[in-house]
């Protein structure tokens, strides 16, 4: 009797084991379709959309519809979900990636433009333009925990990969904000040059670079000291000082080269991080707004927001392969491929 009852329990402890592995199976290919699927995601600010394109035929395949203006966007920790700052109606859409469709929103402070994730995702960074002010919102629970005054107009947010310090752009104070993220407060205001757009660090952390759209500049910060130790200047080809608006960039992996967007100059500048000299130029559409590399860092993708396409560049031969015509205003460029 005891053999058979032993028996039968081995037969179901084999069923229960072919139906876990049933599961997982499944489960694990849900997860496997639902991210990493190289699509490039484009937010536009006049049509109120996403333009999703085809990595493989750079071909537009659908269009997301958003709230008004998105602009900024970033993944979750897992790039299932893709957040979108919706300048005009005052939230972050969530856009589920597999079904490419807005399932929710976060409420956020008046006309928000650039955020960030902090480094453990609980909390969104994010430039309220209207009111002067970094909002620190917590995701989980939808809801402004804090609000540190900035300079007038905060646009570029970054947050350190320690998590300890969050920096911010303000365009009309022409300051970058140094934000201790544990006591919520302003600790260093930087001076830069006109309307000081974005932000990035090199791999190692000893520098942040900061573009400032009107003086037509790069501003190179120590961030041990917070002096600004260099500035890099421009002068594409068959355009006026005036033109050179720099705001979107890309530092590469390896630390050797910047990628700068040099907005109604029409070109990207690829500058040597050493030296600090201009390698080249590349022209690309109207207002090379924002930039973004592919997975392998052998393509170079751009925003031009006046032509309303993307400029794609081979990176091996410093030349445009394809110009795309997505929404109207384009403004950041996201793509879908874990790191």
């Amino acid at each position: 009797m005891s053999k058979d009852i032993k028996k039968e329990e081995w037969l179901v402890l084999l069923m229960w084991n072919k139906v876990l592995i049933i599961f997982f199976i499944v489960f694990l290919g849900n997860e496997s379709f639902a991210k990493n699927t190289g699509l490039i995601f484009v937010s536009n600010e006049k049509t109120h959309d996403l333009s999703v394109v085809d990595p493989n035929t750079l071909e537009v395949i659908n269009s997301i519809p958003t709230a008004k203006r998105p602009r900024d966007m970033h993944f979750n920790a897992d790039k299932t979900l893709i957040y979108v700052a919706c300048g005009d109606d005052d939230v972050i859409d969530i856009v589920d990636v597999e079904t490419q469709k807005v399932i929710g929103s976060l409420d956020t402070g008046p006309s928000p433009e650039a955020f960030m994730f902090s480094p453990d995702y609980k909390y969104i960074y994010v430039s309220n333009e209207e009111d002067s002010t970094l909002g620190v919102l917590d995701v989980k629970d939808n809801v402004i925990v804090a609000t540190i005054p900035t300079g007038a107009e905060p646009e570029g947010v970054l947050a350190t990969k320690s998590g300890s310090i969050v920096y911010v752009t303000s365009e009309v104070a022409d300051m970058v904000h140094v934000v201790d993220a544990d006591g919520l407060f302003v600790t260093e205001n930087i001076f830069v040059g006109t309307r000081p757009r974005r932000l990035a660090t090199t791999p190692d952390d000893k520098e942040l670079w900061v573009s400032a759209e009107l003086s037509g500049e790069i501003y190179i910060i120590d961030t041990t000291s917070y002096e600004v130790i260099d500035i890099i200047k421009f002068a594409p080809p068959g355009f006026r000082e005036e033109d050179v608006t720099p705001v979107g960039f890309r530092i590469n992996k390896e630390g050797t080269k910047a990628y700068i967007g040099l907005g109604r100059a029409n070109h990207i500048a690829i500058v040597d991080i050493k030296s600090r000299e201009v390698e080249e130029y590349i022209l690309v559409g109207s207002r090379a707004w924002e930039v973004e590399f592919s997975k392998d860092q052998k393509t170079l993708y751009v925003a031009n927001g006046l032509s309303d396409d993307i400029s794609v560049i081979n990176l091996e031969k410093n030349e445009v392969i394809k110009s795309l015509a997505v929404g109207r205003v384009p403004y950041k460029v996201l793509i879908d491929y874990i790191e």
